[in-house]
């Protein structure tokens, strides 16, 4: 955030507050129709973004094992098999057009 011509700094939040956000969260979570109304709600009383609290839902759920966390090895092995798959799906692509020129020439010699 840009403020009179210089950053304005953002306050961190303590560690405490963060954890009593994701609990005031999981509290409230039955009482609203989404998770996100929910991160809304809380967000706002506390004072923060709502792309904050999910991230630190987000945390919490990995930290407790509840949800699989994708960082390093996770991460590493995800953009491997990712490129994987663009490599292979382009040589797959290539096998197709050279099959349809093949079939094409064969045609072509056939009617010869």
């Amino acid at each position: 955030m840009i403020e009179n011509g210089a950053m304005k700094t953002i306050p961190r939040l303590s560690p405490e507050l963060k954890q009593r956000a994701v609990q005031m969260y999981n509290e409230a979570r039955p009482a609203h129709r989404s998770d996100w109304s929910a991160i809304e709600s809380v967000a706002a009383k506390i004072g923060c973004t709502a792309q904050s609290l999910h991230r630190w839902i987000g945390l919490a759920k990995s930290e407790a094992g509840l949800k699989p966390a994708t960082k390093g090895v996770d991460t590493d092995r995800l953009a491997a098999l990712e490129r994987e798959n663009r490599e292979l799906k382009r040589a797959n692509e290539i096998l197709k057009l050279a099959s349809a020129f093949f079939a094409q020439a064969e045609l072509d010699r056939r009617l010869k």
